[in-house]
């Protein structure tokens, strides 16, 4: 019998309510030796979906009321008998419940335990366990938006369909192989052929909107960079919505770089705001120019801010070379004073140039539009199937391979079981996905990067 396992399912800070949860064989059993309904009502007696009005008690002694709701296998997150229990959110009152629990016979849960049961019961698959973790980090609306659809089964649907078409084809194949003297129609090169199309058009479609969909989901790392005194802190400031850089008009203000997470629109950006790039004889300072040298090198993307009230020096043709394949937006700022800089010259030299005033807030929705579509992210709909994750794109990029082997199989025209062979294996990579062939490392794996109480 498998232990039962309680863990608090909410935030561990005060707050006005708190919830411990119990799964397992044993969980109203437990429960019934801490809580105690003020209609005197057993909870082994209730149905699932019932809550109880009572108080919770240790030693014989009351110290806080609370709801119990009672859910019944295999009607329950994780498919066991479980019981939630609400109480007042004091962190004091939330440890005494919860060690009062302990003290029931129940063990505390591993991180991720619950949703791991839920999978391993088979009320949800790999890819949507996968996705509660992305709904709890999720920073934005996009992301939101994406892991709630995984959450649904978009992913699921998406891949259960290519399963079903292949494991068909699969199955003719070996059956017409199996049984040469039954009267079993051969599997016809037209129909396997589009068969194995439509499987690789549905995967690739899935690896061609990886990247983007990471970008939306978890966000993109921008670097914003440029010379001394050109106006990256100040445009910091203005993506942040608050004064994270100090700005100063003394050059080399920003010795290391200055680091926030900020919505704009629906995208989440994680800027770094370096320091100013230019030769220095300053120990300091050189070693924030270095840093800020490898943040532009690392970033999938780069706000080159330019200061259109000063001629382009050197610095700026040095910053114009390093961002040379790059994913890049020059962004001029200063507009609101006398032009200087030889703007048509940045405009040749960048495929996406962005003038802006980041001092009073000018140029802001021209910024978002142009990162958005730089980003490729504009016509995305987080909504539609998307992987979440390395290891979903990688089963996914292998399963690919094979069925682009067993295309290039057909066309050479090698034997039917040999076509079999590398089918069979683009399945297999496919059910690894949605954790039907998972290894148990695996899935451990997965799970033990989970909140304890999820």
């Amino acid at each position: 019998m498998a232990k039962t396992i309680a863990a608090v399912a909410t935030g561990n800070i005060a707050a006005g309510i708190s919830v411990i949860r119990i799964s397992g064989e044993r969980a109203i059993e437990i429960a019934e030796k801490v809580f105690s309904a003020f209609d005197c009502t057993p909870l082994s007696s209730l149905k699932g979906y019932t809550a109880k009005y009572g108080c919770v008690s240790t030693g014989g002694e009351s110290f806080d009321n609370a709801v119990a709701l009672v859910f019944r296998a295999p009607k329950s997150y994780t498919g066991e008998d479980v019981v939630e229990i609400s109480v007042h959110g004091g962190i004091f009152i939330v440890e005494k419940t919860l060690q009062a629990v302990f003290d029931a016979g129940a063990s505390p849960a591993e991180a991720g335990e619950f949703t791991k049961r839920a999978f391993l019961n088979g009320k949800i698959d790999l890819t949507q366990a996968e996705s509660v973790a992305e709904m709890i980090s999720a920073q934005g609306q996009e992301a939101l938006r994406a892991s709630y659809s995984m959450l649904q089964g978009s992913l699921s649907s998406k891949i259960s369909a290519v399963l079903d078409s292949l494991i068909d084809c699969s199955a003719s194949m070996a059956a017409w192989v199996d049984y040469p003297d039954e009267e079993i129609p051969e599997l016809s090169e037209e129909n396997l052929t589009a068969t194995l199309e439509n499987a690789k058009a549905d995967l690739q479609q899935l690896i061609d909107s990886y990247e983007n969909g990471i970008i939306m989901t978890q966000g993109v790392d921008t670097a914003i960079v440029g010379k001394p005194n050109a106006g990256k802190s100040t445009l910091m400031n203005m993506l942040a919505g608050q004064e994270k850089s100090i700005v100063t008009h003394i050059e080399g203000t920003t010795r290391d770089i200055v680091e926030n997470t900020v919505r704009l629109g629906s995208l989440v950006l994680h800027l770094s705001d370096t320091a100013g790039i230019r030769e220095s004889d300053d120990l300091v300072e050189a070693i924030g120019i270095k840093r800020a040298e490898e943040k532009l090198k690392n970033a999938q993307l780069v706000l080159a801010v330019f200061d259109s009230s000063s001629p382009l020096s050197r610095e700026d043709e040095m910053l114009i070379e390093q961002c040379s394949g790059k994913r890049c937006i020059a962004v001029i700022n200063k507009t609101d004073l006398e032009t200087e800089s030889d703007i048509e010259m940045i405009k040749n030299r960048f495929e996406t140039v962005v003038e802006i005033s980041a001092k009073n807030g000018e140029g802001a929705d021209k910024l978002e539009a142009a990162i958005k579509n730089v980003l490729g992210v504009k016509q995305l709909d987080t909504a539609q199937p998307l992987l979440a994750n390395q290891r979903q794109r990688q089963c996914v990029s292998n399963a690919l391979d094979r069925i682009n082997e067993a295309l290039d199989g057909v066309n050479l025209g090698i034997t039917r079981d040999a076509v079999n062979v590398m089918i069979d294996s683009a399945v297999d990579e496919l059910l690894a996905l949605t954790g039907k062939k998972a290894t148990e490392e695996v899935v451990n794996n997965i799970f033990s990067r989970f909140c304890v109480g999820k």
